[in-house]
């Protein structure tokens, strides 16, 4: 793979996890303790069920990214749909952390000419480039989930993490400006700005 399109790969891939964190994140921000735990329905996940689920899914896929199999042999995947009792939004908090940090210890010391190298999940061959690609689909998926609860919950009350409802227009032309002047700030947080500056006024 040619190194400098491999690196743009990584860096714009660490961008991307970066701002699902970030995005999740902002969603805790607005929830209350009680709604991190609550569900929908029976058969839904709570917020804190989703971030137990996917901080065990990190630690599994990318300790030892580069040389063992990326569904560890002491995972116990079904345990992270159960909710033990006291735990606490602290607690999830705190696991969702040590999940992020092996994300980013495993990534950030790769170069382009690893992104072809073979690496296994759950016994499956895949190339680097594919496994995060892998894992950005199944976070994404669930972060989306983690936001749709949380604005759920909220109500009436949410602070909008994406561009407000009829908007558009007015965050094209912000970004534009914006763009005359410096350079972009991370994705997500040029959303926020303008959505703040739009509950202000």
């Amino acid at each position: 793979m040619n190194d400098q399109i491999g690196q743009h790969y990584l860096e714009d891939a660490l961008h991307t996890f970066r701002d699902y964190k970030k995005l999740a994140e902002r969603a805790f921000a607005q929830t209350s303790d009680e709604d991190f735990f609550r569900t929908i329905d029976p058969e839904s996940n709570s917020i804190a069920v989703i971030v137990k689920h996917m901080a065990g899914n990190m630690l599994s896929r990318w300790t030892d990214f580069l040389t063992s199999d990326g569904e560890k042999p002491n995972r116990n995947r079904d345990m992270e749909f159960e909710m033990l009792p006291h735990t606490t939004k602290a607690d999830m908090l705190a696991f969702w952390e040590k999940g992020w940090q092996c994300v980013f210890a495993a990534i950030e010391p790769l170069k382009a000419d690893d992104l072809m190298k073979i690496i296994k999940i759950r016994s499956q061959d895949h190339t680097v480039l594919q496994a995060i690609n892998r894992q950005i689909s199944h976070y994404s998926n669930h972060v989306g989930q983690i936001v749709y609860l949380a604005k759920h919950f909220k109500s009436g009350d949410w602070q909008t993490l994406s561009v407000p409802r009829n908007r558009s227009a007015e965050f094209n032309a912000y970004l534009e400006e914006k763009l005359k002047s410096t350079s972009r700030e991370d994705r997500l947080d040029e959303v926020i700005v303008f959505a703040s500056k739009n509950r202000e006024s």
